[in-house]
């Protein structure tokens, strides 16, 4: 698998003459283009909840940090594979591999070439919603919703790799979340959540449907049949029902979907029926997945737990990965919601993951019962430090851009990497300049070291935290008129703020530094810190201290995702 994680999917740029996936080396930009080099790139990551390890035999919760949601996942020959949702991140829905569902590997992405999905003009949080990854017979399915983009479609590969194909869109498959089940007696069927038959009749109010499919073309050849309205007590009018999974077992099917919403009350629920187009009963105890029973005062509450999918482990134990998220306050989290790991108990015939009143765990003392664990991989879980120094012909597959790029702006030469500084503002909604990594703790610091000669007034270069369009800071290096260095701290908060932000801090160097620059950010919970230095320095200096963090979390910025550290270039005057 290491060449895999290895591959440059920029070559894919060069092949096809557009854009790939920014975890690649591009060509050279263009010599009369202001080009930021960026030398490392280093992230640290240390919160409390994780600073006490569970030992060898078990786990840390999340086992994906940061904005990893809607995990799915399936078994395959040589371990296990899982998908997320990344909305209008290219390259889009990573896919991780596990040999024993507590470390992974990211090995590809399934949306890496621009004309698969066009994310063109798209809000941030809109784009691929909640992919379900199977595999059957030697090949690998995700369906998956493109919203505001083309709806529903099915995508396959025999290597989770990549590439894998272009979307065969379903246009007789209205709403989202489409699933996939491959029966024993050879049929296959899509389940999706979609209004109720009728109509909706309050807010929230949908349905989970299931039709059979061809297996070859993936279009529907049966009616669709709705197999839950409104959720598992309709009489509650239960909302968003959605994310449906079917598995079979002794003889019953059962139908798992998320209901709630993903909020604080998000569950899992689970229903069975001898026939898999129902009619399905609830099981008397839902939800089996739920934290909304918990006091709100408890100390590092996990919360907002559900979307789960169901998998067994090497000795056919059961086990669920599910999203949940770490507030720091509130409702209030800048890591997006994450991908946790929970086992599934079987009582009465019924899978039940979290009982009554009972806390998802941080730390477990049992694991999986896995293949070889593997050995080598980038951490995505606990407290870690990951420095990146550019040295290889690709870039990590973790990094990511806003929607899709038409043409390459970025290479790797020389151990470096370089951005071209384009007219284009990260708060724009276009396709700027930015390639970014998540945020995966509450405490996280992030360093790079910036060489940066614009050879006008104009043009900026540095690092930046975003959550969307309208919610980040921005710490750059630009050139005054006079020649002097300017260094700017940005922030855009919603609001009326200029598509660019508005500049909240300054500093002037003079002469212009001939060394490079390294600018840093420390995120501590609900406050940012923002700091820079001479490569050759040993102080730092401080430009702002203690600013509000609330506006990077999802609780205030809306939408879906969680915030990114990145680095950008820019050549907008503001």
């Amino acid at each position: 698998m290491s060449s895999r994680v290895l591959l440059s999917l920029a070559a894919a740029i060069a092949a096809t003459a557009c854009a790939g996936d920014p975890a690649s080396q591009a060509e050279p930009v263009k010599e009369d283009i202001s080009i930021a080099r960026f030398d490392w790139f280093e992230y640290r990551g240390d919160d409390p909840a994780f600073r006490d390890p569970p030992g060898p035999g078990g786990y840390l919760n999340p086992v994906l940090a940061g904005f990893y949601p809607d995990p799915s996942v399936t078994q395959a020959d040589d371990g296990f594979y899982l998908v997320t949702s990344t909305f209008g991140y290219f390259p889009g829905i990573p896919v991780m591999y596990s040999r024993d569902l507590v470390n992974w590997q990211q090995v590809g992405n399934v949306i890496d070439r621009s004309g698969m999905l066009d994310f063109d003009d798209l809000g941030l949080s809109r784009g691929v919603f909640a992919p379900t990854i199977e595999y059957h017979q030697g090949t690998f399915y995700v369906a998956n919703t493109c919203v505001d983009c083309g709806g529903n479609f099915i995508v396959t590969s025999e290597d989770p790799a990549g590439p894998w194909s272009d979307p065969v869109w379903l246009p007789e498959v209205g709403g989202i979340d489409p699933s996939l089940f491959f029966d024993t007696d050879g049929k296959v069927w899509l389940m999706n959540n979609d209004a109720p038959e009728g109509g909706s009749t309050y807010e929230g109010h949908r349905a989970i449907w299931i039709r059979e499919i061809d297996p070859e073309t993936f279009q529907p050849v049966s009616e669709p049949v709705m197999i839950i309205d409104g959720g598992v007590r309709p009489e509650d009018k239960p909302i968003w029902i959605e994310g449906p999974h079917i598995y079979k077992l002794d003889g019953w099917y059962y139908l798992s979907a998320a209901e709630g919403g993903t909020a604080i009350d998000h569950s899992q629920v689970v229903l069975r029926s001898k026939s898999i187009t129902g009619p399905y009963t609830a099981h008397e105890k839902n939800p089996i997945l739920t934290q909304r029973d918990l006091s709100a005062d408890r100390p590092n509450p996990i919360t907002s737990v559900g979307h789960a999918d169901l998998v067994q482990d090497a000795a056919g134990d059961w086990w669920a990965t599910f999203l949940g998220v770490r507030p720091y306050e509130g409702d209030h989290y800048n890591t997006g919601r994450e991908t946790f790991l929970m086992p599934v108990a079987w009582k009465d015939g019924w899978p039940v993951i979290t009982e009554t009143g009972e806390e998802v765990p941080y730390s477990s003392k049992t694991r999986p019962a896995g293949f070889e664990p593997l050995t080598e991989v980038t951490p995505l879980s606990g407290n870690f430090v990951l420095r990146e120094e550019f040295e290889g012909d690709a870039l990590p597959l973790h990094w990511m851009t806003l929607r899709v790029p038409e043409s390459p702006w970025w290479s790797l030469p020389d151990g470096a990497l370089e951005i071209e500084a384009r007219p284009v503002s990260i708060g724009s909604g276009k396709q700027p300049s930015y390639l970014g990594r998540r945020q995966q703790h509450q405490n996280a610091e992030v360093t790079t070291s910036l060489t940066f000669a614009p050879d006008r007034p104009g043009s900026e270069a540095g690092i930046a935290v975003l959550q969307n369009d309208n919610h980040f800071y921005a710490l750059g290096l630009g050139k005054a008129a006079d020649g002097s260095a300017i260094i700017t701290l940005r922030r855009k908060a919603g609001g009326e703020a200029p598509e660019g932000g508005e500049e909240i801090a300054r500093d002037m160097l003079t002469p212009y530094p001939d060394t490079s620059l390294q600018l840093r950010i420390q995120a501590r919970g609900d406050v940012y810190d923002f700091a820079y230095r001479p490569d050759e320095s040993d102080e730092w200096t401080t430009i702002a201290r203690g600013l509000d963090g609330k506006p990077l979390s999802t609780r205030t910025a809306g939408g879906f995702v969680g915030a990114t550290f990145g680095l950008y270039a820019e050549a907008m005057p503001r």
